[in-house]
């Protein structure tokens, strides 16, 4: 079983996400300095290319992502692995914060 480079974080946050010339919603599953893993009603092609935007605070996010992997459960298509083309250090800076909350007894 392969090892994974960063350490996923669970997480319940909603990003929003645009595709085309539409603004869509997910909830953030998990996400570490790699990846991130969006629940959504609706799952864009493998390889597709778009910016999703994480509020942080007073602040919004905004990472540039391509689908990696597609779930389906059952039926129906329902999350989606993405792959961050770019790793501003905010976002690494908010993923280490998430970390440091987790690891707190």
């Amino acid at each position: 079983m392969d090892k994974r480079a960063f350490e996923r974080v669970s997480a319940n946050i909603e990003g929003k996400f645009f595709y085309g010339n539409s603004i869509y919603a997910g909830e953030i599953a998990n996400l570490s300095g790699n990846g991130i893993f969006i629940s959504a009603r609706l799952c864009f092609p493998f390889e597709s290319k778009f910016e999703i935007l994480i509020p942080v605070n007073e602040e919004i996010l905004k990472i540039p992502v391509k689908v990696s992997r597609i779930v389906k459960t059952d039926d129906f298509y329902d999350g989606m692995g993405l792959e961050l083309l770019e790793r501003p250090k905010n976002y690494l800076e908010f993923v280490s914060s998430l970390k440091s909350a987790v690891s707190k007894p």
